[in-house]
């Protein structure tokens, strides 16, 4: 089997991403049966002014430092669980030292092959205004949808003041509750949770809609690639033009 790195921008996420994997490959195998794994995490902290300063380039060679860790420690391929990190992988620059899968292409996928016609996306601020989602679900035919800009802000902050902190609270839920019954009043047939948090507050019984759980779906996919799966191509850059020459 192929050896799998956790290529990790935050703490809970990577966390709920590497136990899933272990637990889909004890699904597939048999119990305590799972790919080898390796997770390397630098502090996000240092990274969250430049995002805000738009400096992509200074992101993506942080999250290089970490993918170069897992190549040293032998690992095969690389998951980034953390959806906000693919805004800045997809920047241009060097191919990353390994190779790895898209998280966003994968939910993308998932809900072109549940016949999704219309999905709302919940993540941070910068995977809600930013290009990846929009550009992956346009790929697939999807329509994509956003929150108001006061809801988008609530969902930031709960993500960053509250998940990121392991602070689960009723009141943050029955909002994200709200905000996705909106979504489904307007139209959405399935909600993209896609921040890597989000389903440690939101899960699919409490959901109004069909939840596409990034994280959880990025995992299962390391765990078929692991066994059995063709090898993934993408070493970072706009993942549109990759797809295209396959």
């Amino acid at each position: 089997m192929r050896h799998i790195g956790i290529l990790a921008h935050s703490a809970d996420g990577a966390a709920l991403c590497f136990l899933e994997i272990v637990r889909e490959a004890s699904r597939r195998l048999r119990p305590h049966e799972h790919p080898e794994i390796t997770m390397s995490i630098l502090p996000m902290g240092p990274v969250l002014e430049l995002y805000d300063r738009g400096d992509l380039p200074a992101v993506r060679a942080h999250l290089a430092r970490t993918a170069r860790r897992l190549l040293d420690a032998g690992c095969d391929f690389f998951v980034c669980p953390d959806n906000t990190a693919h805004i800045a992988l997809e920047w241009p620059g060097d191919p990353l030292p390994l190779p790895g899968l898209h998280i966003a292409e994968i939910v993308a996928q998932r809900a072109s092959a549940d016949g999704r016609t219309s999905v709302g996306l919940l993540g941070t601020k910068w995977t809600m205004d930013g290009p990846v989602y929009p550009a992956a679900f346009g790929r697939h035919g999807i329509r994509m949808t956003t929150p108001s800009a006061a809801d988008r802000a609530l969902v930031d902050d709960v993500i960053f003041e509250e998940l990121c902190r392991g602070v689960l609270t009723a009141p943050s839920r029955a909002e994200y509750v709200r905000i996705i019954e909106t979504m489904k009043r307007e139209g959405c047939d399935a909600v993209a949770l896609s921040c890597t948090e989000i389903p440690l507050l939101i899960t699919p019984d409490v959901s109004p809609l069909p939840t596409l759980d990034s994280t959880r779906l990025l995992a299962r996919e390391a765990v078929t690639v692991a066994i059995d799966g063709p090898a993934p191509a993408w070493r970072g850059g706009a993942i549109g033009s990759l797809i295209a020459d396959h």
